[in-house]
């Protein structure tokens, strides 16, 4: 197939390409500047210029495919700039799908978020649940909708996973580590080349038609755990820890952290208490992956990335 796929450069995106291209597939690949660069270059790859928020670009350039991966999303707003939550997870989808359709495109494939739903803790979450709305009423013949979890994987000497953000950010630089509340909340993280793969054998895969899958590892840890298993990767001992009473983090999180001050923003902090976690056994049964467990020895990139 020729591929219409957005978010090629980020993290996720990188790989689905290069799955993509080892499945004997074609890409178009949306891309912010022409000189973009991307994880694959040869003949089955091609970019075009555009942005999701941009219809027209859209309209222009999607047409000829035979399926959409949908892969954009953000992590951090910058309302001055119109990157809000709202404007990319929700506007910015529906603008693909309503493009895809337009074109008479029937496969598509979204990566939303574990934890998508109307009463969601974030903004994050709930803009994300709004665009799975939208797919699956968009009248698509052929659609899987994808919830990783937290992902972890190689990011590369330019990117940054959220493993990587707690080592350089917290992990490394503290001898004694803040942990909000009593930790107890739990992420079951993921390696990101499962979902990449996952993600590409949607397109093909008639049991994943009309499917919600939670992409989760198989197991899950609370968050003091979570930050051994970074400080073991980074080649260190588990460091003491102390916890930070939430009623006092939460206003300086709601403020410091909006203005960049601080290394986790509100919505952030809020879906980190929320924990992350699910049942994933649908997606290791319906999908061919190499499991990758999180743990230091996964985890040893940090001591170049960190």
């Amino acid at each position: 197939m020729l591929v219409f796929l957005t978010g090629a450069t980020g993290y996720v995106g990188s790989r689905v390409l290069r799955e993509l291209v080892a499945r004997g597939h074609g890409a178009r690949c949306l891309v912010r500047e022409p000189g973009a660069r991307l994880a694959v270059e040869d003949d089955a790859v091609e970019r075009v210029v555009g942005e999701v928020t941009d219809r027209g670009a859209l309209e222009r350039s999607i047409p000829g495919c035979d399926a959409v991966i949908h892969l954009v999303g953000i992590i951090d707003e910058k309302p001055s700039k119109g990157v809000t939550f709202e404007a990319v997870h929700h506007h910015g989808a529906r603008n693909v799908m309503d493009a895809a359709r337009g074109a008479g495109i029937d496969r598509f494939v979204l990566m939303s978020a574990n934890g998508a739903r109307p009463d969601g803790v974030s903004a994050y979450q709930t803009t994300k649940w709004k665009a799975e709305q939208y797919l699956e009423g968009r009248g698509f013949e052929r659609w899987t909708i994808f919830r990783p979890s937290i992902l972890f994987g190689d990011p590369g000497p330019d990117g940054i996973d959220f493993a990587t953000r707690l080592a350089r950010d917290l992990v490394r630089p503290f001898p004694v580590l803040p942990v909000f509340g009593d930790g107890s909340y739990r992420l079951q993280p993921i390696s990101v080349g499962e979902v990449a793969a996952a993600i590409v054998q949607a397109l093909t895969l008639d049991v994943a038609n009309g499917r919600r899958y939670c992409a989760a590892g198989t197991e899950s840890f609370d968050f003091p755990a979570v930050l051994d298993i970074i400080a073991r990767g980074l080649g260190l001992r588990p460091k003491p820890k102390v916890p930070a009473p939430i009623f006092l983090v939460r206003p300086a999180v709601r403020t410091a952290g909006r203005v960049g001050l601080l290394p986790i923003s509100s919505d952030q902090f809020e879906m980190l208490l929320d924990g992350n976690t699910c049942d994933s056994s649908e997606f290791y049964r319906d999908f061919e992956v190499e499991r990758v467990p999180f743990s230091g020895e996964t985890l040893s990139y940090l001591r170049q990335r960190a």
